[in-house]
C-alpha cells in the first residue's frame, strides 16, 4: 500500500475536515476586519463629538464654571468664588422679570401667526400651481436674508418721524405712531419682523409633511362627501401633529434666543437697546447688557443657564401636551 509524504512547507489538513489552518497573515486579517466590524460606527460618528465637545459641551460646563465666580470684563485672570449669588442677583432683578415677561409676549405674538400663516401657505402650495418651484423659491426668500439686513428695513418702516408704515397709516387718519417706544407696539414690530422671515421656512415644513400624507385618505374622504375645509381639518391636520409640534419647540427656542430683532429695532443706537424703559428687552438682551455692556460675566452666564432651564420647562410642557393630544387623537 502506498503513502505519502507531506511536502515540506505545507500544512497537514486537521483530521475530520478539508479546510486548511490559516496562517499569520490570515489571523492578523481576520483581526483586522473583526475591529474594524466593531470599530467603524464609532469612527464616522466621532466627528460630531469631537466638534460638539469642542464647541457646545466645553462652552456650556465653562459657562456654568462662570456662573458660580465673580469675573469681570476687565480681569478675565481673575475670578472669586460666590456660588449661587449670581443667580440670586438676577432673580431678584426685576428687570430679568420684566425681560422674561417681554420674551414669552414677543414669543407668543410671532409664534402663533407665524405657524398658522405658514399652514395656509402651505396648504395653497400643496396643490397644482403653475411654477410651484418659483413659488416656493419666493416664500423662502425672508429666510435668507440676514437678521441685521431684515432689522434695518424694518426700522425705518417702523420709525415714527418719516416711516413707511406710519405714512401709509396717515391716509386712514391713524396718525403718527412711536413704534419704538410703545409698550406694545414695540413688541408688534420685532413681532412682525420675525414673522416676515420664518414664515416661510415654516411653510416649507409643512409642505414637505402634507406631501407624505397618502393621497387614499383624501379620496376616501372625497368619497364620503368631505369638502376641502373639512377635509383639511380632518385629514390634513392630524397627520400634521408631529410636525407641528416640531415647529412649536423650534419657533419658541428661536423665540427665547431673540437678539439681533429687538437689538436693531431703532437703527442699534446703544442708549436705545431694549427701549428706552426695557419695554421690548428679551433675555438675550439683558444677558447681553450684563455681560458686554457693564461686563459682569458672572450674571451674564447665571441669564444663561436660567434660559437654558426655561427651555428645558418650555419643551416639558411641549412634550406633555403632545403626548395628551396623541392619547386622545388615538
Amino acid at each position: 500500500m502506498a503513502t505519502t509524504t507531506p511536502v515540506r512547507g505545507t500544512s497537514t489538513p486537521p483530521p475530520g475536515g478539508s479546510g486548511t489552518v490559516p496562517n499569520g497573515r490570515g489571523r492578523w486579517r481576520s483581526r483586522l476586519w473583526r475591529f474594524d466590524d466593531l470599530a467603524s460606527p464609532y469612527a464616522y460618528i466621532a466627528p460630531f463629538f469631537l466638534v460638539f465637545g469642542a464647541f457646545g459641551l466645553y462652552p456650556l460646563l465653562y459657562t456654568g464654571w462662570i456662573a458660580l465666580h465673580r469675573v469681570e470684563m476687565t480681569s478675565l485672570s481673575q475670578s472669586q468664588w460666590v456660588g449661587f449669588d449670581n443667580f440670586a442677583k438676577i432673580l431678584q432683578d426685576s428687570e430679568f422679570w420684566t425681560a422674561v415677561a417681554n420674551t414669552f409676549v414677543i414669543g407668543v405674538l410671532s409664534t402663533v401667526p407665524q405657524l398658522l400663516v405658514a399652514l395656509g401657505l402651505a396648504h395653497l402650495l400643496n396643490y397644482k400651481l403653475r411654477a410651484s418651484t418659483f413659488w416656493r423659491t419666493v416664500i423662502l426668500t425672508p429666510y435668507a436674508t440676514s437678521v441685521a439686513t431684515a432689522a434695518l428695513v424694518f426700522a425705518l418702516v417702523f420709525r415714527a418721524d418719516g416711516g413707511v408704515l406710519n405714512w401709509v397709516l396717515h391716509f386712514f387718519g391713524a396718525g403718527n405712531t412711536d413704534w419704538g417706544n410703545g409698550e406694545w407696539t414695540s413688541k408688534i414690530a420685532i413681532s412682525v419682523i420675525v414673522i416676515w422671515r420664518w414664515t416661510g421656512y415654516n411653510a416649507l415644513i409643512y409642505l414637505a409633511a402634507m406631501q407624505a400624507v397618502p393621497s387614499d385618505l383624501y379620496e376616501a374622504a372625497s368619497i364620503d362627501g368631505a369638502t376641502r375645509w373639512q377635509q383639511f381639518r380632518k385629514v390634513t391636520i392630524p397627520a400634521l401633529r408631529p410636525t407641528i409640534l416640531f415647529t412649536i419647540v423650534i419657533s419658541t427656542i428661536g423665540s427665547m434666543q431673540l437678539f439681533g430683532e429687538p437689538l436693531l429695532l431703532q437703527g442699534g443706537t446703544l442708549g436705545a437697546v431694549g427701549g428706552s424703559e426695557h419695554q421690548y428687552e428679551t433675555l438675550s438682551i439683558y444677558l447681553y447688557n450684563y455681560g458686554w455692556k457693564l461686563g459682569h460675566l458672572g450674571p451674564a452666564a447665571a441669564v444663561a443657564w436660567a434660559m437654558l432651564v426655561l427651555l428645558l420647562l418650555i419643551a416639558l410642557i411641549n412634550w406633555i401636551v403632545g403626548r395628551f393630544v396623541r392619547k386622545n387623537a388615538a
